[in-house]
C-alpha cells in the first residue's frame, strides 16, 4: 500500500526545477550565498529537511507546550515558530529562548495583518484592510505597513504573514472581510504593494495571501474546504491580479490557501495547497515566483482530514511548497519526507531548493547576526505616540463621505442648528458623542421605541446618528438590528430635522438599509476605536476634510470607489503635538509646571489648552475646582475669565463696528458720551483707550461707595431680592438699586487723567460698554452671542453662566469677605462688573479653554473660522498693531503685545506679531501667528481669596509659555 502510495504520489507530483533559484533581493548578495552554502554543506538530511517546518505555539500556553516546542527545534531541527496569542514579553523571552536552543537561526513568524494586537494583548492595533482601502494615498497605507514591521522587529518577529490581499468580493465572506483592502483589484494590488513596502523597509519579510484568492467564498477554510467555480480567466484576470503586482515589486512570499478550485486543478475536491499545478505550474513558473511558497496552516479542517497524518505534509511538499506551517505532527511528517527523499521521490536538488531559500530569507531578515531581543522597555517601544500619529493619519484619509444632501456636511450655521445625537449599535459611542460637543452643543437622546424618539426628537432640526459596532477583530457583528433599521427610517422621515448616518462599522452594514432617500447624509468611519470615532467627528464639522474612497460596495446607491470630498473649514482639530511639529516629551514639562502651581498654594485646579497649526494638540485639567472638592477639574468646567472678556467679547464688536464705521479709532470719548463733554476725559481718544495710554485711572472701585459703616452692603443701595426699582443681580441675594447705573458713568465723568502716559486701565471698557449698548440698542452680552458665539459654537461661554449651565460646572473664584460675602461661584468676580448685573465690557465673560481657542484662532485665521468671516484680516492686524512703541507702550489696540524690554506679559520667546491678555482670577491666554500656536491657561488664583499673589509673581503662567516654545521640534 506505501509503495503504491509513492508510485501515484511519484506520477502526479514529481517535477525537477530547471535552472537556478535567483535569491531574494538583498544589499550583499555575495555575503548572502556564501552564508546560505556555508549552513547547507554543514547540515544532515535531518537537519534539512527539518528546516521545511513552521510550528505553532503561543506565549500564553503552559511551559509543558512551550518545552515541546523547544523539544522539536533541538530534536527535530525545525526552521520556524509561528506565534499566536499571548503577551509580547513573554513571547520575546520564549523567542529568546528558543533561538538559543537553535543550531540554525529559526525563522519566527506571526500572522500580524494589523499589527500585533492581531495576536497579542497589550499591543497596538492599527486599522484594518478594509479601513485602509478607503485611502486614496497609497503612501499612508505604506506608513502602517512600516509601523507594523517595526513592531514586528522590535519583538523578534522575522516575517509577518501579510498583507492579505484577497479580493473581497462577496460581502458574506465569513473569514476575510475586513482583513481584505477591498474588491477593486486595482485598489487592492495598490494597497498591497504599499504595505508590502512598508513592512520590508524595515526589514521585516512579508507574505502575500491567499494565493490565488479567498475573496469570494462563504465558506471558513479553517472548517471546510471553500469551492470556486470560476474559470481559468476570470481567476486570471481578478484573483491573482494583486499576486502579480507584489510578485513584480519584490514580494518576499506567498502563503497558498486551502481552495478546491477544480479550474485550475484539473480535478474536484483537491486543496490548492496541495496541487503541483497551482503552485509550481501557475505560481512558479507561470507568474515567475521564486520567493518562499507557505501552506496556509496545515491544521485547518480543509486540509488536515484529506490525507492521513504526515502525508498531507509530504503532499504539501511534493506540490512545490517550501515550508510547511503549522503541521499537525512534525515528527510524523519528517519521517514520511525522509521516506521519501530516500525512495528517490524527492531529490536533493528539490530538497536544496527550498532549504537554501529558506536560509536566503533568514538572511534577509538579518539573522546571520542574530542578537536576542531586548526585554526592557519593550512595553514602551510597542505602545509608543508613533503609532497614534501613523492611524490618525491613516483614519483621517479613510473616512467617507457617500451621500451628502443639501451639502451637509461639514455642519456650518451653528447659531440655527439645534442638534441630537442617537446612538445605534452595542459597543461605546462616548469618544465621538464628546468630539461633538466640543464643536457644538448636541444632546444625546434615548428612547425604547419609535414614540419615544419622535417625542424627544421634535425640537431638534439635525439628528446625528452614530451606528456603533464592536472594535475587538474584523469578524465581530456588524449589521443593525431590525429594530434600528425601522427606527433610523422612522427618524430620518422626520420633517422637523435634517439627518446624518454615521457608520463606525465595516461598509456592508449599509447592504441592510432599505431606502437611503430620506437619510442627507452617509458617513462611513469604517471602525469604532476612539481615533475613528473623534476624526469622524471633526470631518462632520469641518475640522478635517473628507477624502476616503468606498473600498467596497455598500449598496446599489453606493458601489465601491463612491466618495465624496468636502473641504476644511478652519475649524480646530485635535490632534498629537508630534503631528503639528511638537514634542509631547517636552511638553510634558508643562504638566510638572502646573501641578507645581496647585502644590504651591496658587490655584486649586487649572485647565491648560494648546494648539497649533489649528489643531488642538494638548488639552489637560488639572487639580479640583477648590481645594476641598470631591470632584476633579475637567474639560467642561468653566471659569471667571476676568478681563480676558476684554478682547473675547467687547474688543470683536468694536472691531466689527469699526468696519461698519460706526466707530473710529480717533473717535474721542466726547464723540462716544456726549455728556462727557465738559470731562477731563472728553479728548481720550479709542485708539488711546484701547492702548492703554489713555492717562486713565486703572480702576475705580464703585462698590466701596454702596457700603455702610460696617462695610456691608448698604440698605440704601441693596435689596436681598428683586423689587421695583432694585433688578441688578450681583448675586440671588444681593440686588442692587436700578439708578446706580447712571452712578457708574457719572462717576468716570468726574474722574481725573493721570500724569504717566501709559497705565493699564479698565475704565476704557465701561466707556465703550455704553457705547456699544447705545448704538446698538441691545445688551452686550446679547450683541456678542449674536455677532460671535453662537455661531462659532462657542457653546460653554456666556455672561451670568448660572442662566445656562448648572452650577457644578463653574468653578468658585473666591470667598468674599468684603462685598457679597458668600462664595462667589456663577457671578462675575469683578465687582464693577457685577453692578452691571453682570455684564462688564472689561469683565464678566465665563468660559471653557476650548471655546477660548476658538476665539483666538478665529483671531488667528485673520478673522475667519468654520466657514464664516467674522472681521476681515485688515481689521485683525489693525488691532493687532503696537501704535505707542516709540513711546514705552507695548499695547496694541485692545490686545496685549509681546514686552519691549526685558520683562513683560510673555517668555520672551514669542514673535511681535503675537497678542494676547491676561485676567485677574488667573487666566491668560496667547496666539502667535508665526509660530500659528494658540496657548489657554484657566485658573481660579482668586480662589479662596484674591489676595493670593503667587501665580502672578512666581510668573508660573509664562513659564509655561516658555515649556511650549521649548517643546517646538527643530
Amino acid at each position: 500500500m506505501r509503495k503504491y502510495f509513492y508510485s501515484l504520489f511519484f506520477s502526479l507530483s514529481f517535477f525537477i526545477t530547471q535552472g537556478q533559484i535567483n535569491p531574494l533581493v538583498t544589499s550583499d548578495s555575495v555575503l548572502q550565498q556564501r552564508w546560505v552554502e556555508a549552513k547547507y554543506t554543514k547540515m544532515t538530511l535531518e537537519e534539512k529537511i527539518g528546516q521545511l517546518f513552521m510550528v505553532s505555539i503561543a506565549s500564553d500556553q503552559n511551559n509543558n507546550a512551550t518545552s515541546a516546542i523547544k523539544t522539536l527545534i533541538e530534536e527535530e531541527h525545525i526552521g520556524g515558530v509561528i506565534f499566536s496569542k499571548g503577551g509580547p514579553v513573554r513571547q520575546a523571552k520564549l523567542t529568546n529562548e528558543y533561538q538559543a536552543a537553535s543550531k540554525i537561526p529559526l525563522l519566527i513568524g506571526m500572522d500580524a495583518e494589523w499589527g500585533l494586537a492581531m495576536r497579542l494583548d497589550s499591543t497596538y492595533a492599527f486599522p484594518w484592510n478594509m479601513t485602509l482601502g478607503a485611502i486614496r494615498d497609497s503612501t499612508v497605507v505604506e506608513k502602517v505597513g512600516r509601523q507594523i514591521g517595526k513592531h514586528a522587529k522590535r519583538i523578534g518577529v522575522n516575517i509577518n504573514f501579510a498583507p492579505d490581499i484577497d479580493i473581497n468580493i462577496n460581502p458574506r465572506n465569513p473569514i476575510i472581510g475586513n482583513r481584505s483592502f477591498g474588491e477593486d483589484k486595482e485598489n487592492v494590488a495598490q494597497k498591497g504593494v504599499a504595505f508590502m513596502k512598508g513592512m520590508e523597509s524595515v526589514g521585516v519579510l512579508t507574505s502575500g495571501k491567499h494565493f490565488p484568492g479567498h475573496g469570494d467564498t462563504e465558506t471558513d477554510s479553517h472548517k471546510a474546504l471553500p469551492y470556486l467555480d470560476f474559470t481559468k480567466e476570470r481567476l486570471d484576470s481578478i484573483e491573482i491580479y494583486p499576486f502579480k503586482k507584489l510578485i513584480a515589486n519584490g514580494l518576499s512570499s506567498v502563503m497558498v490557501a486551502h481552495l478546491d478550485i477544480p479550474s485550475l486543478q484539473g480535478i474536484e475536491g483537491h486543496p490548492s495547497s496541495l496541487s503541483k499545478n497551482i503552485i509550481t505550474n501557475l505560481l512558479k513558473k507561470q507568474l515567475g515566483f521564486n520567493g518562499l511558497v507557505f501552506t496556509d496552516a496545515l491544521n485547518m479542517k480543509a486540509v488536515s482530514e484529506f490525507a492521513p497524518e504526515g502525508e498531507v505534509e509530504l503532499s504539501a511538499f511534493m506540490a512545490g511548497n517550501d515550508i510547511l506551517l503549522m503541521p499537525v505532527d512534525v515528527k510524523n511528517a519528517k519521517e514520511k519526507i525522509i521516506e521519501a527523499y530516500n525512495y528517490g521521490l524527492i531529490t536533493e536538488q528539490r530538497l536544496s531548493e527550498s532549504v537554501k531559500k529558506i536560509l536566503m530569507a533568514k538572511y534577509k531578515a538579518g539573522l546571520q547576526n542574530y542578537t536576542p531581543v531586548a526585554v526592557d522597555s519593550l512595553y514602551e517601544d510597542l505602545n509608543d505616540l508613533a503609532n497614534d500619529i501613523v492611524y490618525e493619519e491613516a483614519i483621517e484619509n479613510a473616512i467617507t463621505i457617500v451621500k451628502n444632501k443639501f451639502d451637509l456636511a461639514p455642519i456650518k450655521n451653528l447659531d440655527n442648528k439645534k442638534i441630537a445625537y442617537v446612538k445605534f449599535g452595542d459597543d461605546d459611542g462616548v469618544p465621538f458623542f464628546n468630539t461633538l460637543n466640543k464643536y457644538a452643543k448636541v444632546t444625546q437622546i434615548e428612547a425604547k421605541d419609535i414614540a419615544g424618539y419622535r417625542k424627544k426628537l421634535k425640537d431638534f432640526n439635525l439628528v446625528i446618528i452614530g451606528f456603533h459596532k464592536n472594535n475587538d477583530s474584523p469578524w465581530k457583528a456588524y449589521k443593525f438590528s431590525k429594530n434600528e433599521l425601522f427606527w433610523l427610517q422612522e427618524i430620518s422621515r422626520l420633517r422637523t430635522s435634517n439627518t446624518i448616518l454615521t457608520v463606525f462599522a465595516k461598509p456592508y452594514a449599509l447592504l441592510d438599509v432599505i431606502n437611503f432617500s430620506s437619510i442627507d447624509a452617509v458617513v462611513v468611519g469604517y471602525q469604532n476605536s476612539k481615533i475613528a470615532q473623534e476624526k469622524t467627528a471633526q470631518v462632520l464639522f469641518g475640522a478635517l476634510p473628507s477624502k476616503g474612497v468606498l473600498s467596497v460596495s455598500a449598496s446599489a446607491a453606493f458601489p465601491v470607489n463612491t466618495g465624496l470630498k468636502t473641504k476644511s473649514i478652519a475649524r480646530l482639530g485635535y490632534s498629537i503635538p508630534e503631528r503639528v511639529g511638537l514634542s509631547s516629551t517636552k511638553l510634558a514639562v508643562v504638566d510638572s509646571l502646573v501641578q507645581l502651581g496647585i502644590d504651591s498654594l496658587m490655584y486649586p485646579g487649572a485647565q491648560i489648552l494648546v494648539a497649533k497649526k489649528g489643531k488642538v494638540v494638548y488639552q489637560k485639567n488639572f487639580g479640583k475646582p477648590t481645594y476641598t472638592s470631591a470632584d476633579s477639574i475637567d474639560d467642561n468646567h468653566i471659569y471667571d475669565l476676568a478681563s480676558l472678556t476684554k478682547i473675547l467679547a467687547t474688543l470683536p464688536l468694536i472691531m466689527q463696528m469699526e468696519e461698519d464705521n460706526e466707530i473710529e479709532l480717533n473717535d474721542t470719548f466726547e464723540d462716544l458720551i456726549p455728556q462727557y463733554a465738559e470731562s477731563e476725559l472728553k479728548d481720550v481718544t479709542v485708539l488711546k483707550a484701547l492702548s492703554h495710554y489713555g492717562r486713565l485711572p486703572a480702576w475705580i472701585a464703585f462698590y466701596a461707595s454702596t457700603l455702610d459703616r460696617k462695610r456691608k452692603p448698604s440698605t440704601e443701595f441693596y435689596r436681598n431680592k428683586p423689587s421695583d426699582g432694585f433688578s441688578i443681580k450681583v448675586t440671588d441675594k444681593l440686588y442692587l438699586t436700578d439708578a446706580y447705573k447712571d452712578s457708574i458713568y457719572n462717576r468716570i465723568g468726574r474722574q481725573e487723567l493721570k500724569s504717566n502716559r501709559y497705565r493699564y486701565s479698565d475704565v476704557a471698557y465701561y466707556v465703550l460698554k455704553k457705547y456699544i449698548e447705545d448704538t446698538k440698542s441691545k445688551r452686550l452680552d446679547v450683541l456678542i452671542n449674536d455677532f460671535l458665539l453662537q455661531s462659532l459654537g462657542a457653546t460653554n461661554t456666556s455672561y451670568n453662566p448660572l442662566e445656562k449651565f448648572k452650577k457644578e460646572r463653574i468653578v468658585p473664584s473666591e470667598e468674599d469677605n468684603y462685598y457679597r460675602y458668600e462664595t462667589v461661584q456663577g457671578y462675575v468676580h469683578d465687582m464693577g462688573a457685577a453692578m452691571q448685573n453682570g455684564v462688564g465690557g472689561h469683565a464678566g465673560l465665563f468660559s471653557n479653554a476650548n471655546d477660548v481657542a476658538k476665539i483666538m484662532q478665529m483671531y488667528l485665521q485673520g478673522g475667519r473660522y468654520g466657514g464664516e468671516r467674522y472681521l476681515d484680516a485688515r481689521t485683525v492686524e489693525k488691532f493687532n498693531k503696537c501704535y505707542f512703541c516709540d513711546k514705552d507702550v507695548r499695547r496694541g489696540v485692545g490686545f496685549d503685545k509681546p514686552q519691549l524690554k526685558d520683562s513683560g506679559p510673555t517668555c520672551g520667546c514669542v514673535s511681535r506679531k503675537s497678542f494676547g491678555h491676561s485676567g485677574f482670577t488667573g487666566t491668560y491666554t496667547w496666539a502667535d501667528p508665526d509660530e500659528e500656536l494658540v496657548y489657554v491657561f484657566l485658573s481660579n488664583r482668586t480662589y479662596p481669596s484674591s489676595r493670593n499673589n503667587i501665580l502672578v509673581k512666581s510668573g508660573l503662567r509664562t513659564r509655561i509659555q516658555q515649556a511650549i516654545y521649548d517643546s517646538i521640534i527643530n
